[in-house]
Formats: structure tokens, C-alpha cells, sequence
């Protein structure tokens, strides 16, 4: 397993409690304190990115939404005339 060496800096300012209950923490996991901090920022990072990057739909949205996709409509006079201008500008 190769070694990856960090070569970027984050600083963190936080409470005398915080710190404490990080160092505590981190203690328990029989981690140091940077290795603790920075696989659950990374965690908390991933899912938070995995959130904003996925779409949830519910009951009714979500059979509207899938309808959609299976039998997606006619296209209509405006989509028509933008693609007639798209295919004019040779993109």
C-alpha cells in the first residue's frame, strides 16, 4: 500500500470544548487528531457533494418524471425553431 503524502494545508478554529471533544474522539478511534478530522470532513464532504448531485422525487414526481422519459412529448414550434438556429451555427 503506498504512502500518499499530504501536501495541502487546512485550518480549522474551534472551541476549547470542540477541541477537546475531537481530541477525545479521535483518542478512542486510536487515530491522531488530523487523520480523525480529515476522514470525517472527507465523509461529511462526499455525501454532502452525493446530496446535491442526486435527484429525489416522491410518489406523483416521481411517476410523472419517469412517464416523461418513457414517452417524452412532441416537440413543439419553439424547441423545433431552437434547433433549426443550433444547426444554423454549425454546433
Amino acid at each position: 500500500m503506498a504512502l500518499v503524502q499530504r501536501a495541502e494545508r487546512l485550518e480549522v478554529r474551534t472551541t476549547s470544548a470542540q477541541k477537546r471533544l475531537i481530541e477525545r474522539a479521535a483518542e478512542l478511534r486510536g487515530t491522531s487528531v488530523t487523520d480523525f478530522v480529515v476522514s470525517n470532513i472527507q465523509a461529511a464532504a462526499a455525501e454532502t457533494i452525493r446530496e446535491f448531485e442526486s435527484l429525489f422525487l416522491r410518489d406523483e414526481a416521481r411517476e410523472v418524471f419517469v412517464k416523461a422519459l418513457l414517452n417524452p412529448p412532441q416537440p413543439n414550434e419553439a424547441l423545433k425553431a431552437a434547433a433549426a438556429r443550433h444547426k444554423q451555427m454549425g454546433l
